[in-house]
C-alpha cells in the first residue's frame, strides 16, 4: 500500500528544518519520515537495522534524496533503490545543492525521476517545495507497488 508519506533523506539539520517548514507553510501535511544518512534511508526502505519489522507494504509516495550524505551517498542509495524489484518504481527526486553536470547525469542515468537544485533563498525554496508537493503528491499517478 502506498501512503502519502514522504521520505526525506537529508543530513543537514538546517536544510531538514527548511524543508519541513516549507512543507508546512504550503499546507503539505503529509507524514514525513526523515533519514539523516544513506544507510538509514536504505534501512527504512528495506526494513533493516532500526527499521527491522517495519511493514514493507507501506512505502513513501515520493523520496526527496540529497546527494551528499554520510555513510552511503545519495547516488549509491538511488542505485540500490533502482536495483531492487520492490523499490525500483518509487519516485525519487534528487534535492541537492549540487549543480554539477556529472551529478545530474549520474542521477538521471541511475533512474532519478527529477533533479532539483535547492534554491538558497527561502521564498524560492518554499515555492520549489510547494510545486514538488503539488506534482508528486496530487497530480502524479504513481505506479503500483511491486510485491516481493
Amino acid at each position: 500500500m502506498r501512503t502519502n508519506m514522504i521520505l526525506l533523506v537529508e543530513d543537514n539539520p538546517d536544510d531538514e528544518a527548511l524543508t519541513l517548514r516549507a512543507l508546512k507553510k504550503n499546507n503539505i501535511l503529509n507524514e514525513v519520515i526523515v533519514a539523516r544518512d544513506g544507510a538509514e534511508a536504505l534501512d527504512f526502505l528495506f526494513g533493516t537495522g532500526s527499521y527491522t519489522g517495519r511493514d514493507l507494504g507501506i512505502m513513501p509516495e515520493v523520496i526527496l534524496l540529497d546527494i551528499n550524505l554520510p555513510k552511503i551517498n545519495g547516488l549509491e542509495v538511488l542505485g540500490k533503490i533502482r536495483a531492487t524489484e520492490r523499490t525500483r518504481l518509487l519516485p525519487v527526486v534528487i534535492l541537492t545543492t549540487s549543480n554539477e553536470e556529472q551529478d545530474k547525469l549520474k542521477s538521471y542515468t541511475l533512474g532519478a525521476n527529477s533533479f532539483i537544485r535547492k534554491p538558497v533563498d527561502f521564498q524560492q525554496f518554499s515555492e520549489a517545495i510547494r510545486q514538488l508537493g503539488v506534482y508528486w503528491l496530487l497530480l502524479n499517478q504513481a505506479p503500483p507497488l511491486v510485491k516481493g
